[in-house]
């Protein structure tokens, strides 16, 4: 597998977090839940998605360089 597939293949794993903790936040918002955990998860989904940045971005590294 090359490096852009590996990368891309990371990214979407991450994505799928993100998505996990996304519907994990809006049911602490249905629920009324603890705010300090809805912070703690919105922490999560802020370094997930910088993860997810840096996946797409060797993915295009990696394009790049075999192209």
């Amino acid at each position: 597998m090359s490096d852009s597939n590996t990368a891309l293949q990371r990214a979407e794993e991450l994505l799928e977090r993100l998505r996990l903790k996304i519907d994990r936040l809006e049911a602490l918002a249905d629920d009324g839940g603890d705010v300090d955990e809805a912070v703690d998860d919105l922490a999560e989904v802020a370094e997930i998605a910088k993860e997810i940045e840096a996946e797409v971005q060797r993915a295009r590294q990696a394009a790049d360089a075999g192209a």
